[in-house]
């Protein structure tokens, strides 16, 4: 097995893209929180202490996403075309599912641009309602979907 971050010398190395070709690529990526019913009315009503917990979360998910470069060590930095992020709150688990979708034309791709934004955003919400609720749990981190680069679109179906 090749391991493509690796180098002649097995040291940690950055990928050399140069030679590949530009193309758009796109990802999507979510996640789920689940929290007391307490801590899941204080999100959607905005009356936790710190602000509006959904629209701070869409915000650092974003911000996540364009730091992805500087977060991950081997991330190549992206010039990224699009963000859009998603909260889709469900009431019967006291649940909020957070996803995120990253574009760009580029030589590699967005995976981790979404993934990164999907685990800031949701960090947020813990953090923002930590104290209502310390014992939230962040599960189910994906890759829903990708697109573009040589290895074409994948869906995951898990």
């Amino acid at each position: 097995m090749n391991l493509t971050h690796l180098n002649e010398h097995h040291n940690p190395t950055m990928v050399d893209v140069s030679n590949k070709a530009i193309s758009t690529r796109e990802a999507y990526a979510s996640g789920i929180i689940t929290m007391s019913p307490q801590a899941f009315e204080a999100a959607l009503n905005h009356t936790g202490k710190k602000g509006s917990i959904t629209q701070t979360a869409i915000v650092a998910a974003i911000m996540g996403s364009k730091k992805t470069s500087e977060l991950i060590p081997m991330c190549h930095p992206l010039m990224i075309n699009k963000i859009n992020v998603d909260i889709t709150p469900d009431e019967k688990s006291h649940s909020i599912k957070l996803g995120v979708l990253v574009k760009c034309e580029g030589k590699t791709g967005v995976e981790m641009e979404a993934l990164s934004g999907v685990s800031i955003g949701l960090l947020t919400i813990y953090d923002m309602l930590k104290a209502i609720d310390k014992c939230m749990h962040i599960d189910h981190i994906k890759l829903e979907f990708k697109s573009g680069g040589k290895s074409g679109e994948f869906r995951n179906i898990n």
